[in-house]
């Protein structure tokens, strides 16, 4: 089934590239031990889901300068996410090649969304 993409949030690369970290942050946390249920696992879904939604939030705002705002919101659980893997890899949850890869496709997404929010 082909999406109709009505809403202006669905046509920006940086809100469809933080759904695709969100579901890729929620696969790697069913991973982590069950001991991390309410806390990294919760944690990490929370932000990586943060993001998509304060960029898509932002979008119908009416003044530039409030999306700038959701925008550097979205940034900052961006940078939460980035934090939460650290975390995992401290803990010997993900290795360092999974880390490692997570964090290319943060640093990625990080250069996109700054630079988005300083075009707006």
């Amino acid at each position: 089934m082909q999406l109709q993409n009505k809403f202006k949030f669905e046509k920006l690369i940086t809100w469809q590239n933080s759904m695709d970290l969100g579901e890729h942050m929620d696969v790697l946390a069913d991973n982590f031990p069950k001991k991390e249920i309410y806390n990294l696992s919760s944690q990490l879904r929370r932000a990586a889901d943060s993001i998509a939604l304060n960029i898509s939030e932002g979008s119908i705002v009416q003044s530039k300068p409030e999306f700038r705002k959701f925008m550097g919101y979205a940034i900052r659980s961006l940078a939460e996410v980035v934090t939460c893997i650290y975390k995992a890899k401290n803990r010997n949850y993900i290795d360092v090649n999974v880390f490692q890869k997570h964090y290319d496709d943060s640093y990625k997404l990080m250069n996109m969304m700054i630079a988005f929010r300083n075009k707006i």
